[in-house]
């Protein structure tokens, strides 16, 4: 069955559509010089900022720094970058120290030995920052929405409430893209994220606030979420480690915006930090009772791994082509894991990658298993109120006088272009795509795919190439858990990567090649090293 006239004319269609839009983009928005332009961070002067959690951990434990001073060190790089990235929305920096010298007081009154602080409180006094979009009790949980703007959390998701329990002190929330639906940062209630290493260029969405505070050092864990790529990009455009959790095995509740439709089956919960070793320790609190399905204490034995290598997606029509320094960044991996370790990387290709965006857009749109298609976006938009008109909001927008930014609008606007009935051509091209990874996988494979086609764009650059994020996108819909990996910076001094993809509940796998990745590529670079 081959893609019908119809569909390909639809596809020109939206590209014309949104091509429009955004050449309206252009001539209307304000031309200001860029507030980021010429201006670089403040280097990092705190060794104990170039330290994981797990050894800051330790080093709490053992009374070598107190928990204060780690926070303090934390608290102090934030007020000194923020100004800079408009990454923290909203600090709790008076609690956490408070909450921080509790932690040492405890320490000084334990009699049972580390043994017993390290079991029971793995991440005790190490500072931690969350994404808006969760709850954490006492913060605002708006994700950039100005009818949100009086929103605050009265409980903790279960993953916040997890680190917590853990003995982490969260510093405050970052920002998010409206409503958690775009790939750059940007909303009319906090404002714009930059990124750390260009503050002209996007830090990503939507967890780009985690990305971007991370990057910058002005934390070690954070806490993201992602339905489309939104851990792995923010992860990706910063230079830092992330993973997209098998679905279901973290618990994605008490976020905003709340699931509907099978978007249950696609949204991933999972740690974002600076270095590869904090991954699976975080990952192991935040699954809660879930962490044995994955088996995460299962040494793995990366030479008995079989590796494959999908180099691009096959020249899809929405999609742009993968950058000629990712490609080789991705083929230098392909060599060290040969050269390391041994063993024969195979180059796969999946013709279905073709059609990533249209796979992720008909699965994203389908009704749950009682019938229920899941809550318009412009529903979204109007929350607590009635759902937004989009055409009447691009008006307003022309004008200056809409709430929204113009990726939520054009979203809205693609929303009604929706037709009723899945095409079939598209169900078929994602059912044979999943039969083939899957069988590609199997319990001891992992494969290499590209995070972007390109390094962290200008600012609102992906508003003229919207697609790119499908190859993030594909992975949340065929379900399987992904790493991504930072691989240095490359030549403008921007961070590189590749996402390495697992089969279903193998997160262990993709965890240790993140570990075996940082030790040979050198994992975060500190924004403006060499």
């Amino acid at each position: 069955m081959a893609s019908t006239r119809l569909e390909r004319a639809q596809t020109w269609l939206l590209k014309a559509a949104l091509g429009a839009l955004f050449a309206l983009f252009r001539l209307l928005s304000p031309r200001a010089p860029a507030a980021g332009s010429g201006k670089k961070l403040p280097p990092v002067s705190e060794p104990l900022l170039l330290v994981s959690a797990t050894q800051l951990a330790k080093k709490i434990r053992r009374r070598e720094v107190s928990s204060v001073e780690v926070v303090q060190a934390y608290v102090d790089r934030i007020q000194e970058v923020n100004p800079f990235l408009n990454a923290v929305v909203k600090d709790r920096f008076a609690a956490a120290l408070q909450e921080a010298a509790q932690v040492d007081k405890l320490i000084e009154e334990e009699t049972g030995g580390e043994e017993v602080l390290e079991d029971r409180l793995p991440l005790l006094g190490v500072p931690l920052s969350v994404k808006e979009s969760f709850a954490l009790q006492g913060m605002p949980n708006a994700t950039g929405v100005i009818a949100r703007r009086g929103v605050v959390s009265a409980v903790d998701a279960p993953p916040v409430a997890l680190l917590k329990r853990a003995g982490a002190v969260p510093l405050g929330v970052t920002n998010t893209s409206e409503l958690c639906m775009w790939c750059e940062s940007h909303n009319r209630l906090r404002g714009i994220t930059n990124n750390p290493y260009d503050l002209e260029r996007i830090p990503g969405g939507s967890s780009g606030g985690e990305g971007s505070i991370l990057g910058a050092a002005g934390a070690v864990i954070g806490v993201g979420a992602d339905i489309g790529g939104s851990i792995r990009m923010p992860c990706f455009f910063n230079g830092i480690f992330g993973h997209k959790t098998t679905p279901g095995v973290v618990s994605p509740e008490n976020q905003h915006p709340p699931y509907t439709g099978r978007h249950e089956e696609y949204l991933s919960t999972g740690p974002m930090c600076r270095y590869a070793e904090d991954l699976l320790p975080m990952l192991k609190i935040m699954a809660g009772p879930n962490a044995h399905t994955l088996s995460l204490d299962t040494k793995v034995d990366l030479k008995k791994l079989r590796f494959f290598t999908v180099p691009h997606d096959g020249g899809g029509s929405l999609t742009n082509p993968v950058s000629g320094e990712l490609v080789d960044a991705q083929r230098k991996v392909v060599e060290r894991l040969e050269a390391d370790l041994g063993v024969q990387v195979e180059e796969v290709h999946f013709p279905e990658l073709r059609y990533g965006f249209q796979i992720w857009d008909t699965y994203m749109g389908l009704p749950d298993k009682e019938g229920k298609p899941p809550v318009p976006f412009a529903v979204r938009m109007g929350e607590p109120g009635r759902p937004v008109w989009p055409l009447w909001e691009l008006l307003k927008w022309m004008v200056g006088k809409s709430e929204h930014t113009m990726a939520a609008i054009a979203l809205a606007l693609v929303e009604m272009t929706h037709v009723s009935k899945p095409s079939p051509f598209i169900l078929q091209q994602k059912e044979q795509l999943q039969k083939k990874v899957d069988e590609l996988l199997g319990t001891d494979g992992v494969f290499l795919y590209p995070s972007h086609p390109r390094v962290a764009p200008k600012h609102h650059h992906p508003l003229f190439r919207p697609f790119d994020f499908a190859y993030t996108g594909i992975i949340n819909i065929l379900g399987l858990p992904v790493t991504q990996c930072p691989l240095g910076l490359g030549e403008e001094g921007l961070p590189l990567g590749v996402q390495v993809v697992g089969g279903k509940m193998q997160d262990r796998l993709t965890l240790a090649v993140a570990l075996y990745l940082e030790k040979t590529f050198g994992g975060w670079r500190e924004p403006g090293a060499k």
